[in-house]
């Protein structure tokens, strides 16, 4: 029986107040506090009960999934969370509260939702339901289905899906994070260091250049060593072999990115008869399957180049997507126009071709076949990329019962 590490409530949560690189001040304040904050700037007092609890349920499970995989701080960010809607949830610093969502989160705020066997909080990504759709609950929606006299749980897993739990009464407790506070290198022996071997392991499967760690013993041998200077020469780090303070964020960040191409290599079935052919200019504004599948590509190129910031599959050519084609453009020495011409169109799909090929097709590396080949679920992506459970602060390698570890000798 695998270790379960129970997600907890933060006492607090610092809050960026602008989208995550400008120079927006950054406030810390009660997690408490921060959720009747953004409930009250994302819906409104007046709304039906079971739709007011599915939404705050929403905005937490949310919030904690940002602290839970130290998303910003794995990035080299000093917060937790930004206040802009193109990345996570309104929050107006200073404004009033309401009582009525005042109470609910009083009652609410330490609960939150997960999927089955998974220890981490659910991303759950919500959107107005009007001017903005999204792959997760519509605000607009929830209401209209609490009139109908749906509860707050119907409302949830009709949005997330019937695979959703409720975890009540989670503990309070001052944010941990993962980073074991010294620099680990050869010789050392402890958990923190088996922790870095399992996420090395999970980080070469769509990393081939990255050598495989065996045994994973929490022994910094020279096996290990080496995996280390690799990830660091592949992310242009220090390439000294020790696990410091950025290498280890480095190594979170990649590492919960992958539980994100899990996802996108079930989706990519979608798109398996679609035609990768350019056909037409894309730019802001537009709609339609051509926009969803740009954004699927984008999306899985978004796991392998960290300048481009990940995006919502939702055929909608928004601010979003926008910014992932500049992104694009500008790693690939296009002009920086945010439009997908040909040009544009020709490198995207070159560089997903060439992923697909020489790491999701390639049976050293990945056991299953590619998602362009209808076949492989996100289950079998992940019952694979999991080398063990294990334990330590800030995110969960851990499985429940899944307990059998997996060599790539």
């Amino acid at each position: 029986m695998a270790i379960i590490v129970t997600p907890y409530i933060p006492k607090t949560i610092t809050v960026h107040l602008g989208t995550p690189d400008s120079s927006a001040e950054n406030v810390t304040v009660p997690f408490r506090d921060y959720i009747k904050n953004v409930a009250c700037s994302e819906i409104y007092p007046t709304w039906r009960l079971s739709a007011l609890r599915a939404n705050i349920l929403a905005q937490v499970s949310f919030a904690l999934n940002r602290v839970y995989t130290e998303f910003y701080p794995s990035q080299g960010y000093s917060f937790n969370i930004t206040a802009s809607t193109a990345y996570d949830q309104k929050y107006i610093h200073g404004r009033n509260i309401f009582d009525t969502i005042s109470t609910l989160v009083d009652d609410l705020f330490t609960t939150y939702l997960r999927r089955p066997g998974f220890a981490e909080p659910l991303a759950a990504s919500f959107c107005n339901g009007t001017t903005s759709t999204c792959d997760g609950l519509s605000q607009w929606g929830s209401e209209y289905m609490a009139q109908q006299g749906y509860d707050s749980v119907a409302i949830l897993k009709h949005y997330y899906g019937s695979n959703l739990e409720l975890v009540a009464n989670a503990p309070i407790q001052d944010i941990q994070y993962s980073y074991p506070g010294v620099p680990l290198r050869r010789g050392d022996v402890s958990p923190e260091v088996r922790v870095a071997q399992i996420m090395i392991n999970r980080i070469s499967v769509a990393y081939p250049a990255i050598p495989k760690i065996w045994p994973v013993d929490g022994i910094f041998g020279p096996i290990t060593e080496d995996a280390v200077r690799e990830v660091q020469h592949v992310f242009n780090l220090v390439v000294d072999g020790i696990v410091g303070k950025s290498t280890w964020y480095m190594l979170v960040h990649l590492y919960t990115g992958i539980l994100r191409l899990s996802e996108l290599v079930s989706l990519g079935q979608t798109y398996f008869y679609l035609d990768f052919d350019y056909q037409e200019s894309l730019q802001l504004g537009q709609r339609g399957e051509s926009v969803s599948l740009l954004q699927y590509l984008l999306a899985v190129l978004a796991q392998f180049y960290l300048s481009i910031p990940d995006l919502t599959v939702d055929g909608i050519f928004g601010q979003e997507t926008q910014a992932a084609v500049l992104a694009l453009q500008q790693d690939a020495d296009l002009p920086q126009t945010g439009v997908v011409d040909e040009a544009t169109w020709e490198v995207i799909t070159d560089r997903f071709l060439g992923i697909d090929r020489m790491v999701l097709t390639n049976p050293q590396f990945f056991p299953y076949q590619s998602p362009t080949s209808g076949e492989v679920t996100a289950q079998q992506l992940y019952d694979y990329l999991t080398v063990s459970p294990g334990q330590f602060p800030g995110f969960s390698l851990s499985l429940g019962d899944r307990d059998q570890e997996r060599s790539f000798s």
